[in-house]
């Protein structure tokens, strides 16, 4: 599903990611670790096809990014869920515009697009806050109409970057588990997050990180790039 091959990626000079090589099979879940600046962000903008490698090898079901062009990757996104820190609301539309919007990005019909819509709200626990604004949401409802506007598409791989990073404890491992139900049904999760208590006692898929390096979790190079 993904796959790192000796991966690097700089930034003016400035190596943001070194020599990563690691595999995630479809279906997994996955949590990115690490503490701030090892890198985390940057891998899951690499899966996202947002950045390039600059060196090495990303694949994602079978594309290999680096060589993509531009207007391909509209087209692989179609089949990701993108959760990032900034959430980029619409804070000027209801809770149910926000999530119709991918939809009418695809051109769905009205209808459709309708029941789509409020079965994504309906799955984060959210159907019955359709007309609010998301400025009268908690934080950790914040995050789950985010999770809701990434899954209307139905994408086959759900990706967060520090989704719990702003929550309480019992908000965050109520977000939590809505991404292991994503995962039960067979969606690929990649979450990225510096709280390993997250995912303590899960027995996941983790993949760490630590200055740009792979800690644990992949294939580390034999000798220094």
């Amino acid at each position: 599903m993904i796959q790192f091959t000796q991966v690097h990626k700089s930034y003016q000079g400035i190596e943001a990611l070194s020599a990563l090589t690691f595999e995630i099979e479809a279906g997994e879940l996955v949590f990115i670790a690490g503490r701030s600046g090892a890198g985390k962000s940057t891998l899951l903008k690499l899966v996202a096809a947002i950045e390039r490698p600059s060196a090495g090898t990303v694949n994602v079901a079978g594309q290999n990014v680096g060589r993509m062009k531009n207007k391909g990757i509209p087209y692989l996104r179609r089949n990701l869920g993108l959760i990032f820190q900034d959430q980029k609301l619409l804070l000027d539309r209801s809770v149910l515009a926000n999530v119709l919007l991918p939809l009418m990005v695809v051109g769905t019909a009205p209808k459709d697009a309708a029941r789509r819509a409020r079965a994504a709200l309906d799955k984060v626990g959210l159907l019955e806050r359709e007309r609010a604004s998301p400025l009268s949401l908690s934080g950790g409802d914040q995050q789950r109409l985010a999770i809701a506007r990434a899954i209307v598409n139905r994408p086959s791989v759900l990706i967060a970057d520090e989704p719990t990073a702003n929550l309480d404890r019992e908000a965050a491992l109520r977000v939590l588990e809505i991404f292991r139900d994503f995962n039960r049904v067979g969606v690929t999760v990649l979450i990225a997050t510096h709280d390993r208590a997250l995912f303590t006692g899960l027995s996941p898929h983790v993949i760490e990180l630590e200055g740009g390096r792979l800690a644990s979790g992949g294939s580390a190079p034999s000798s220094p790039p």
